[in-house]
């Protein structure tokens, strides 16, 4: 049984860590799913990389670790991926809070009806385990967001299209900008103790997983707009890289 016990100790880690690197690998290509030759209405490539950011998260081996049981809390144990899922939540809270406020909004315009319902079941509590859970509610806001990408496709669109406005956009990369120094703070904290300082990395690791993707998405969405300005696109380029 003590064998048992030490080889269970020491094998858990290993498999966890190829797990984990595994999942970590989003198998949504913006490139392959939206290729250069194909024309776009706006916001079906960020409402589908969003989606699948988030659905990835709700469909992997461990589904979603927030809300189960305490081996598996942000807290205790196997805590990397729950803390990571924190950082992702957040993350994807916020894009799609101003991807419905205002990159698909200007001024007096109404909301757009299923961003709005995405955005609303993203933000659940992330810790609830039922009635509802996290995962229902999250997986009622991929369907949301689907469901929008499914109405720009419809003739005429249902839903309501990305902007293109550099002011709403800067909007976002503003959000974003945020969410980045709060991890960068939390990173550098002298009052975190030797066991929260993996949470806070891995908590600003699910935050830049989500912005990583969604770059991805704007330099499609914008790629018009982008055509001829070489300095932008490094920039973005090395934004990219850097998430």
């Amino acid at each position: 049984i003590l064998a048992l016990c030490l080889l269970t100790l020491l094998v858990a880690p290993i498999g966890l860590h190829f797990a984990q690197t595994r999942h970590n690998v989003l198998s949504f290509d913006v490139e392959a799913e939206f290729p250069t030759d194909r024309q776009l209405v706006g916001g079906e490539v960020f409402a589908s990389a969003l989606a699948a950011v988030v659905e990835q998260e709700l469909e992997g081996v461990s589904g979603w670790r927030p809300n189960d049981f305490i081996a598996w809390s942000p807290k205790l144990w196997a805590d990397n991926n729950a803390n990571r899922q924190l950082g992702i939540i957040q993350a994807a809270r916020e894009s799609a809070r101003v991807f419905r406020d205002h990159l698909t909004k200007v001024s007096a315009t109404e909301y757009d009806a299923n961003l709005v319902d995405a955005d609303t079941k993203l933000r659940n509590d992330e810790f609830k385990f039922w009635f509802p859970s996290a995962e229902s509610r999250f997986r009622d806001s991929v369907k949301s967001l689907r469901a929008y990408v499914a109405g720009l496709e419809a003739v005429p669109p249902t839903s309501k299209p990305l902007n293109r406005r550099n002011v709403e956009l800067i909007r976002l990369l503003q959000t974003w900008t945020d969410m980045l120094g709060d991890a960068h703070s939390n990173l550098l904290r002298d009052d975190a103790s030797f066991f929260a300082t993996d949470d806070h990395f891995y908590h600003a690791q699910g935050v830049t997983h989500v912005m990583y993707h969604l770059m991805h998405a704007l330099r499609r969405e914008y790629a018009a707009s982008l055509a001829g300005r070489e300095t932008v696109q490094s920039m973005m380029d090395h934004v990219i890289a850097s998430l």
